[in-house]
C-alpha cells in the first residue's frame, strides 16, 4: 500500500509504518477481520473481496464494512463504522488512516 499524504495545518504521512498483526478469515461467509497499528493508532477491520451488496453497509467505495480506530497514546476509540457511522473520525490524523485504509486495505489482502 502506498503512503498517502493529506494537508491540513502539516503534513500527514500515513502508510510507512502500517503493520498488519494478525489476518483471519470468517468461518462463515466471505471476509477477513484485519488487525493492526498505524500512525500510532490501533484498527480492526472487517474485509470483503467483493464490495457491498447493500451501498451504506461499505465505508465508501472501499470493501471494509467495520472498521474501528483506537489512538494508541490514550486508547481513546476515534472512529468507529460498523455498517454505518457509529463514532465519526474526531481528528485530522484519524481521517488520514481511515482515508488511508478505505484506499487499499482490501487491495492489499486479497491482493488485487
Amino acid at each position: 500500500m502506498a503512503n498517502a499524504k493529506r494537508t491540513n495545518d502539516h503534513d500527514l504521512d500515513i502508510g510507512g509504518d502500517l503493520r498488519i498483526a494478525k489476518m483471519t478469515r470468517r468461518a462463515s461467509g466471505a471476509g477477513t477481520w484485519v488487525i493492526g497499528t498505524i500512525a500510532g493508532y490501533r484498527f480492526n477491520a472487517l474485509v470483503f473481496p467483493e464490495h457491498a451488496e447493500c451501498p451504506e453497509y461499505e465505508l465508501g467505495d472501499s470493501r471494509i464494512s467495520k472498521l474501528w480506530l483506537e489512538r494508541i497514546a490514550d486508547r481513546a476509540t476515534v472512529l468507529n463504522f460498523d455498517r454505518g457511522w457509529d463514532v465519526r473520525p474526531t481528528d485530522a490524523t484519524a481521517v488520514a488512516v481511515m482515508d488511508f485504509l478505505a484506499a487499499g486495505l482490501a487491495d492489499h489482502i486479497y491482493h488485487a
